[in-house]
């Protein structure tokens, strides 16, 4: 398989990453430990499995790691919108962020078709 990096959806899903780990640092407080390391764990989790997918020998492999970075990204969405919802996040923001996340979603689901 080719060179991850050459991957428009993993740019956007790295760029994600970047953006979701930021973001998650401003959330404050003991009781929201475990929401920010689930914010930080589904965002790394997007763009790994590309990574990972790409290594794979069959397109039907790597359609199956794409599968679960889609899934990384619907849990990542979840969390941002629970982390509004709950006042430790800003709104504007993870509204913006959420809707990249949904932009690679999208992404990956047309990748996944085209395989």
């Amino acid at each position: 398989m080719s060179d991850f990096r050459k991957l428009e959806v993993w740019k956007k899903a790295h760029q994600v990453m970047l953006d979701s780990h930021g973001l998650a640092g401003e959330i404050r407080g003991a009781a929201y430990l475990g929401l920010k390391s689930q914010i930080v764990r589904a965002a790394m989790s997007i763009p790994s499995n590309i990574v990972e997918g790409r290594a794979q020998r069959t397109d039907r492999e790597f359609s199956r790691f794409l599968g679960y970075a889609s899934a990384s990204a619907s849990e990542l969405e979840y969390h941002l919108i629970a982390a509004m919802d709950i006042g430790v996040l800003p709104k504007k923001r993870a509204t913006m962020l959420a809707g990249r996340v949904v932009e690679v979603r999208k992404m990956l689901i047309g990748l996944q078709k085209k395989l």
